[in-house]
């Protein structure tokens, strides 16, 4: 009887501890507040993005890709974008996609622009590039431009 009561115990500290750090997960990564106000950009590539990816400034995180949808009339990756509520973005920022190394995740880096009006809630980022092809280009550098006379 007394066995009992200890294994009782002590799964009871392992639901605790194991509560305990789902908390502190939950709460240090901020993964439920996409909180903010949202934006939209065109890229023709969104290779490495998903939703959930960070949205860089300077290399701090103010947001994160809420939604991916394709447009099926011009094929374009559109991309909607979560941003905090404290940072007010110039109407001539730039966004592209980037990854923190070599083998590091890709990421979106916004440029900030220097135009004294600023884009309102649910409008787009104009000035875009898409994540490079890598592979592709190693492949050139090894094997040539196959394809050039």
């Amino acid at each position: 009887m007394q066995n009992n009561t200890f294994e009782t115990l002590m799964g009871a500290m392992v639901i605790l501890v194991a509560a305990g750090f789902l908390y502190f997960a939950y709460t240090s990564t901020s993964v439920g507040s996409l909180g903010g106000y949202e934006l939209g950009a065109r890229f023709a590539s969104a290779d490495g993005i998903a939703t959930g990816t960070d949205v860089r400034l300077h290399g701090i995180k103010i947001g994160r890709v809420s939604s991916l949808e394709l447009d099926p009339k011009t094929y374009a990756a559109i991309v909607k974008i979560s941003v905090r509520d404290d940072v007010k973005l110039p109407d001539d920022s730039s966004i592209k996609i980037t990854s923190a190394g070599i083998m590091g995740s890709s990421y979106l880096a916004i440029q900030p622009g220097g135009s004294e009006k600023m884009i309102p809630p649910g409008g787009q980022i104009t000035n875009t590039q898409g994540s490079i092809d890598l592979m592709g280009l190693i492949g050139r550098a090894i094997y040539g431009n196959s394809g050039s006379k």
